[in-house]
C-alpha cells in the first residue's frame, strides 16, 4: 500500500470507535492523570501546576500577554486573569502596560518569579523522565514528534477557522 493511498483510507470506524482509541479520549485521561501527579510535585511551594506553566510560558517567551496564556492554557480571560492576579499577588510576575496598545499589559517574570521556574525545573524534568521510562529513547522522541505534528495541525486548522469567521463579519 503506498503512503497516497494510506491516507485516503479512513483509520477509524464508526462500528469500532470507542474512548480506549479515539486520541482526544487519551490525550484527555493522560493530562487529567499526569496534572494530578505533577501538582503533587509543587504542592509544598504552594504553586499549582498551571502557575508554573505560566510561569515557564513567560521564561520561554511563548506567551507575553493575558491573551497568550488564555490560547496556550485553554482557559477564558476571566479565568486567566484570577491566575494572573495570585501570580502579581505572590511578586512572581509583572504587567506592564504597552505602549503600543494601552488596553493590552505584558507580563514579565520577577527574579524571584524566574528563580523558582528554575528552581523548579528540575523536579518537573525528574517527574517526566520518571513517567517515561518505561519508554526507548526512539519512542518518546516519536511520542513528541507525533504530539508536534497534530498541534501544528489543530492550530493551522484554527487560524483558518479565525480567518473564515473575521471575512464573514467583514461581508455582513
Amino acid at each position: 500500500m503506498t503512503a497516497a493511498t494510506d491516507m485516503k483510507t479512513q483509520y477509524f470506524q464508526v462500528g469500532a470507535f470507542s474512548p480506549c482509541n479515539s486520541p482526544g479520549a487519551l490525550l484527555r485521561r493522560v493530562h487529567s492523570l499526569a496534572l494530578r501527579r505533577a501538582e503533587r510535585l509543587l504542592f509544598e511551594k504552594d504553586l499549582t501546576f498551571t502557575q508554573w506553566i505560566v510561569l515557564v510560558l513567560l521564561r520561554d517567551g511563548v506567551a507575553k500577554t493575558g491573551a497568550d496564556l488564555c490560547r496556550n492554557l485553554n482557559h477564558d480571560s476571566g479565568a486567566t486573569t484570577r491566575l494572573l492576579d495570585q501570580l502579581v499577588k505572590r511578586g512572581l510576575i509583572e504587567r506592564h502596560r504597552s505602549s503600543e496598545d494601552r488596553r493590552v499589559s505584558k507580563l514579565t517574570l520577577t527574579p524571584q518569579g524566574r528563580a523558582l521556574a528554575k528552581a523548579l525545573t528540575p523536579r518537573v524534568v525528574d517527574f517526566w523522565n520518571e513517567l517515561m521510562s518505561d519508554f526507548t529513547h526512539n519512542e518518546i522522541t516519536t511520542l513528541t514528534t507525533l504530539l508536534r505534528r497534530l498541534q501544528n495541525r489543530l492550530e493551522k486548522d484554527e487560524v483558518s477557522s479565525q480567518v473564515g469567521k473575521e471575512k464573514d463579519k467583514v461581508g455582513r
